[in-house]
C-alpha cells in the first residue's frame, strides 16, 4: 500500500487554496519529476464548473498544464480538489473521472470552518483506496535514494 509524503508547505497551500474558493470546490495539481513519486510545484487551477458541488478543469489550462508539465519532465503527483459541505471522499463523479493510477488524488473538506480534513486516495478503474499521509517539513531526509540533495 503506499503513502502520500508531502510536505508541510504544499498542505497549507492546498487548504488555503480550498478556504479561499470556498463554498465552490478548489482544485489542481502539485507536480512532481517523473517517476520520483514527490510532489514539488503548487498549480492552483480554476475550477470551470464554479460549482460547490463539483469541479472541472478548463480544457485549456489542462492542456497548458500538460505541456508544462511534458516541458519539465513532470507528472501530476498529487491532484486535489475540496469538498464544501460533505466530508473527504471521493463522490461517484471522481471516481469516474479519474484518469491517472500513478496519482494521489487528495480531498480537504471545508465543510468545518475551524477544522480540515486532508485525505488522499489511489484511484485505479473505479477502485478507491485509501492511503496515509506522511507530512514532512523537507524532503531531504526522506528515502529518495542517492539523489539526497535538499530541496530548496
Amino acid at each position: 500500500m503506499g503513502v502520500l509524503r508531502i510536505r508541510r508547505d504544499l498542505v497549507d497551500e492546498i487548504v488555503a487554496h480550498a478556504r479561499r474558493d470556498h463554498p465552490d470546490e478548489a482544485c489542481g495539481v502539485i507536480a512532481g519529476p517523473d517517476g520520483s513519486d514527490r510532489p514539488e510545484r503548487f498549480i492552483p487551477m480554476l475550477n470551470a464548473a464554479r460549482s460547490p458541488t463539483f469541479y472541472e478543469f478548463d480544457s485549456g489550462d489542462l492542456l497548458r498544464l500538460y505541456r508544462g508539465m511534458d516541458a519539465n519532465d513532470e507528472v501530476p503527483v498529487v491532484i486535489y480538489h475540496s469538498h464544501t459541505a460533505t466530508e473527504a471522499y471521493p463522490s461517484r463523479t471522481d471516481i469516474s473521472y479519474a484518469s491517472e493510477p500513478f496519482a494521489h488524488y487528495v480531498l480537504v473538506s471545508t465543510r468545518d470552518p475551524e477544522e480540515h480534513e486532508f485525505r488522499s486516495y489511489r484511484i485505479v478503474d473505479g477502485e478507491v483506496t485509501e492511503e496515509p499521509v506522511e507530512v514532512v517539513e523537507s524532503y531531504m531526509f526522506a528515502n529518495t535514494g542517492n539523489d539526497d540533495a535538499p530541496d530548496r
